[in-house]
């Protein structure tokens, strides 16, 4: 697969839950908190809050740039 595709969302504390980043193959439509962040860390009531703190960014690459400019560095 020469694509790499996947949403990154990247959530800061909230409450007594420290950030993290999420990384999940999803297609660019569904790029967002409710999506991405599995398994969800705080209760029902939170959600909506938690999921406005998250920046969520759709991301391609191509693996094959990637593979020859690793190539390309090291010679």
């Amino acid at each position: 697969n020469s694509e790499d595709v996947r949403c990154k969302c990247i959530c800061p504390p909230y409450k007594d839950h420290s950030g993290h980043i999420y990384n999940k193959n999803v297609s660019q439509k569904d790029c967002d908190c409710l999506h991405v962040v599995e398994p969800m860390p705080v209760p029902g009531p939170d959600v909506e809050a938690y999921c406005l703190r998250c920046e969520c960014k759709y991301e391609e690459r191509s693996s094959v740039t990637i593979k020859v400019s690793t190539v390309n560095m090291s010679v």
